[in-house]
């Protein structure tokens, strides 16, 4: 029954959530801050539905950075959820091409002013990363990205690909880690409480001295300083 209640009124907020941002994405298509405020406006307000307590730690130096790369890890499907408030303004996500046929939900991830790439096609994938490359210079956004490329569901940080980090390293822009706790098992739409979540944002890693041949070397460094910090948080969550 509770987790009836809950779907219920998830499909509510999300309709809601749909009709608002269509109209703020039609009177402004494709701004720099419309995944920001579509992220304010119900993404995050959601948690409390799912009976889960979102705890996000932002460092000061952070919050007024400038371009940047953010990686974060890429846990569930509810990472739409739980970690949208962690997003800062003129942060904008990169998606699979795919996303755009999600009935609703793909029109406004593109009119929302996100980037979508082609996965399938390596060379077109590094023309998209040399397009985004020219809206950070050009634009002055931010990137939202996913290193691991795919959602683990449990089963730890998975191995990093270098496209976050190639492309860090030709906007000459820091990258900034995002690290959530882990939760995969931890949602049950049939209880009450889940607990909390913590998302913590690390302070900014230069790529001022990154060169080609080494990306890969700097990608492994900064999974190694987002696996330590998730073993931290994970040691300090409130569980169920």
């Amino acid at each position: 029954m509770l987790k009836f209640f809950r779907i219920v009124l998830l499909g509510i907020l999300m309709v809601c959530w749909f009709v608002l941002g269509l109209l703020l994405c039609l009177a402004r298509p494709r701004h720099r801050n419309n995944s920001y405020l579509l992220s304010r406006w119900g993404l995050h307000l959601a948690c409390p539905l799912l009976g889960i307590k979102v705890k996000v730690i932002i460092p000061e130096q952070c919050r007024n950075l400038g371009p940047a790369i953010y990686a974060a890890n890429h846990q569930t499907n509810w990472d739409i959820m739980v970690m949208t408030g962690a997003v800062r303004p003129g942060v904008v996500a990169v998606g699979k091409k795919s996303l755009l046929w999600i009935p609703l939900f793909g029109a406004l991830f593109y009119l929302g002013g996100n980037i979508l790439i082609d996965r399938g096609n390596r060379s077109k994938a590094i023309d998209t990363i040399l397009q985004v490359v020219d809206r950070i210079r050009g634009r002055r956004i931010s990137v939202w990205m996913f290193p691991e490329g795919t959602r683990s569901k449990g089963r730890g940080m998975l191995p990093f690909k270098t496209g976050a980090f190639h492309t860090a390293l030709q906007a000459k822009v820091p990258v900034v880690p995002v690290v959530a706790s882990s939760y995969a098992d931890q949602i049950d739409l049939n209880r009450w409480d889940n607990g909390e979540v913590i998302v913590e944002m690390l302070p900014a890693v230069s790529t001022e001295g990154w060169q080609r041949e080494s990306v890969r070397q700097h990608g492994d460094e900064i999974r190694s300083l987002m696996l330590a910090k998730l073993a931290e948080l994970d040691a300090q969550v409130r569980r169920p």
